[in-house]
């Protein structure tokens, strides 16, 4: 199908969809989206970091396709409705010519029957009218809104530029926290590691300290503690796969780095770890929840003037 095809494939189709049905074809469409990224997410490879990631551009730009379809067909029937009103106004002014004119042979009974019934099909369509125009307003608005990644953007971005500091990105990889603890080791000049050895000494510290870690260490389908199998599983994935990171793996990289790490997120307080242990300027990274579809994400963060 050609670009020009397409195009008026979707007019034809905006001119003859009523604003209940997009809003209602929307939230279907987004919930089959969401199931599709969390079935990609499961079946992500994880001991493929380049295939991974395009599994990640690919989860990516399928959100981003969609919001900007859904925009364009809401922008469409906004558009579209009001000559749909006005045609079936046209109608519904040309019923009440025909009633009128078949009342001047009939007897006051019939009359005031059809007046009745043409009072409740008025009210009725008046009422349509009303809630169209409710549902277009409701449509532009929800599209106007800035979606939940964009005002956590601006909630992390306000709280570092009070402290003189600016986002850093991080790649969506799975390894965003070593890579971002990582790149702040180089930004406060301390000893440099690798991604992998970050993995493997975090897998280490977590083995070497299980009795007082495993108590935190929940399986995330069924709630429950791990066991001793799960709980070696867990550190094999640490160090030998693209697993994400978490508060134990914050714990765990704090203390075998000797640092403190302050992660910054969008609403509360900044959450420190190893400040009363190892004291100094903490590594600060940030912690988001709705950057990406497929879960949470850190990023690192620079000085201004750098």
């Amino acid at each position: 199908m050609s670009c020009v095809e397409a195009v008026g494939e979707l007019e034809t189709r905006l001119a003859e969809t009523t604003l209940e049905d997009v809003a209602s074809r929307h939230r279907r469409e987004r919930k089959e989206l969401q199931a599709k990224l969390q079935a990609m997410k499961k079946n992500a490879p994880k001991n493929n970091k380049n295939k991974r990631k395009e599994f990640l551009e690919e989860m990516t730009r399928l959100e981003s396709e969609m919001d900007q379809r859904h925009k364009a067909e809401l922008a469409g029937v906004a558009s579209a409705e009001p000559t749909a009103t006005a045609a079936a106004e046209s109608d519904h002014d040309n019923d009440k010519e025909e009633v009128h004119n078949g009342e001047e042979d009939a007897d006051g009974t019939q009359q005031q029957r059809v007046s009745k019934a043409q009072k409740r099909r008025n009210k009725k369509e008046r009422e349509a009218r009303e809630r169209a125009q409710e549902i277009r307003v409701e449509l532009q608005n929800a599209a106007n809104q800035p979606s939940p990644k964009q005002i956590e953007l601006q909630q992390i971005t306000a709280k570092l530029s009070g402290r003189q500091l600016t986002l850093h990105m991080i790649a969506s990889d799975g390894d965003c926290l070593y890579h971002a603890v990582r790149h702040q080791l180089q930004v406060n000049a301390l000893p440099g590691h690798s991604v992998q050895q970050l993995r493997q000494e975090t897998a280490n510290y977590v083995r070497a300290h299980k009795d007082s870690l495993i108590c935190y260490m929940t399986h995330p389908e069924t709630g429950d503690l791990l066991n001793d199998e799960q709980f070696e599983a867990y550190c094999d994935d640490i160090a030998k796969t693209h697993a994400w990171g978490g508060h134990i793996e914050l714990k765990a990289l704090s203390s075998l780095l000797r640092v403190p790490i302050e992660v910054i997120q969008a609403e509360g307080s900044a959450t420190l770890l190893g400040q009363e242990e190892f004291g100094g300027a903490p590594l600060v990274i940030c912690y988001h929840r709705h950057i990406y579809q497929l879960g949470a994400h850190y990023n690192s963060t620079l000085p201004v003037d750098k």
